[in-house]
């Protein structure tokens, strides 16, 4: 194998960077959401809810997502907003570093962005049992890919690093 054709990408390589970026920016929109919720209280919640979905609703009365958003938004407590809050922004915040770790070829940052993840797929799994949702076993799914692909990475950037040839993703 040449240089050239080392350095060219696979499909797994960039399958792996575009997850990683969705990883990424998933991230960033729990940090604004953990915010909105520290800041917005309950009554504007519902409030916001209500005009988002009055047209559709009037339209379909029926509608799931507008049903279901309008369901979620009369259940918020503050004590709820408080905790989502903190939730978002602790694990929107652990994703943004990883990933920027990740991507800028921190190879400590590979362990750790599997053991958060598995974490969460256990988690996500208990959540599933309790309540089955297609949202959450399309994120599990995800987050199990983008697992496997972290592994498969990290073993080729350590190979890379012991052979002393520049850690790239």
């Amino acid at each position: 194998m040449n240089d050239a054709t080392a350095k060219r990408p696979t499909f797994l390589d960039r399958t792996f960077t575009v997850t990683l970026i969705i990883k990424g920016i998933d991230g960033i929109l729990e940090l604004i959401g953990g915010v909105l919720l520290l800041f917005v209280r309950p009554g504007t919640m519902i409030a916001w809810a209500h005009q988002l979905t009055q047209h559709e609703l009037s339209e379909d009365p029926h509608d799931v997502i507008a049903t279901t958003l309008l369901h979620w938004t009369h259940g918020v407590s503050t004590s709820g907003t408080i905790f989502g809050a903190v939730y978002l922004l602790l694990h929107g915040a652990i994703k943004v570093v990883l990933v920027w770790a990740v991507l800028k070829d921190q190879l400590w940052a590979y362990p750790w962005m599997i053991v958060f993840l598995l974490v969460f797929i256990l988690y996500q799994s208990y959540r599933m049992l309790v309540h089955f949702t297609w949202g959450m076993l399309l994120l599990t799914v995800f987050d199990i890919l983008i697992v496997a692909l972290t592994v498969r990475e990290y073993r080729v950037q350590r190979q890379r690093k012991r052979e002393g040839r520049p850690v790239m993703v």
